[in-house]
């Protein structure tokens, strides 16, 4: 009977062990499928004048994206500095001081229906808020649509983390006199900081590629601008915008964008899971 329960665990084991292997298989395939796909169309326009020359104006052959990039990082940058501040303290308040309370069960539940909203929803906001209000579209209002998008993943990620820490932990240096403010920054932040970080590296992966939101709020600019309150040019509307168009060259800068696009969200990603493996082997 022991011989019978013994081999019918290690036929479920196997089972799942290869389902498993076939799911990330899976998941793999399709993602260098998409690398390939967008390297291939792209790979004309992958050079240095990518990287070093502003975007064409119609019918002009060549070009790069130069000021589409740079616009890109300082509008997600920007939104990760306005959104992480928010969000730590929103994740530290529900972790701290609301975890026992009703009104934590409710800003969970809306801060849920805010990470599975759709961006053209919250880019549509942006527009009604500041956009129309301003009369003109602006990197700022671009910033702050991704700062929207970034806010509840940081929220998430910092009231995860910080319930994962030992109470132990709290009661002993609440036991010392130490004032909660203190156990919370100077204990506790300490040992969630690797979670925390992560976190917000993932929501700079997946404000990097928003496209609708910008399209309601920075919308895009031909041209080189360091002005947050004129519109400026970013690479998701870049590429839609390219995409669309009926110019060969425009279409190759597209894929190459694409391209470079999704593998910075991919080395984003991977450091971030680096930073989770690493704090795991720590802790064992």
């Amino acid at each position: 009977m022991t011989n019978i329960l013994y081999l019918r665990r290690a036929v479920k084991n196997a089972i799942a062990q290869i389902l498993a292997v076939l799911a990330a298989v899976f998941g793999i395939f399709w993602l260098l499928w998409i690398l390939w796909t967008t390297l291939k169309m792209g790979i004309t326009a992958l050079t240095p004048a990518l990287f070093t020359q502003m975007t064409p104006p119609p019918g002009e052959e060549g070009g790069g994206m130069l000021n589409a990039f740079f616009g890109s990082a300082v509008m997600s940058l920007l939104g990760i500095v306005l959104g992480t501040p928010i969000g730590v303290l929103a994740g530290t308040y529900l972790s701290e001081y609301a975890d026992r309370h009703w009104i934590g069960g409710v800003i969970r539940f809306v801060n849920d229906i805010l990470l599975s909203a759709p961006s053209i929803v919250l880019g549509l906001f942006v527009y009604t808020l500041v956009v129309m209000r301003m009369g003109h579209f602006s990197a700022l209002a671009g910033a702050i649509s991704l700062a929207l998008i970034a806010l509840p993943v940081v929220v998430r990620t910092t009231d995860e983390m910080l319930r994962l820490v030992p109470r132990q932990m709290r009661e002993a240096a609440l036991s010392l006199g130490i004032p909660q403010w203190k156990v919370i920054t100077q204990v506790l932040y300490r040992s969630a900081l690797p979670g925390i970080v992560t976190g917000i590296l993932l929501a700079l992966a997946r404000i990097s590629g928003e496209t609708a939101p910008l399209l309601f709020t920075a919308l895009n600019n031909q041209y080189w601008t360091t002005d947050l309150l004129a519109p400026m040019a970013n690479v998701p509307v870049v590429i839609f915008q390219f995409a669309m168009s009926p110019y060969d060259g425009w279409h190759a800068l597209a894929w190459a964008g694409a391209f470079v696009l999704t593998l910075f969200v991919l080395v984003v990603s991977l450091i971030a899971r680096a930073i989770v493996a690493r704090n795991r082997m720590h802790h064992d």
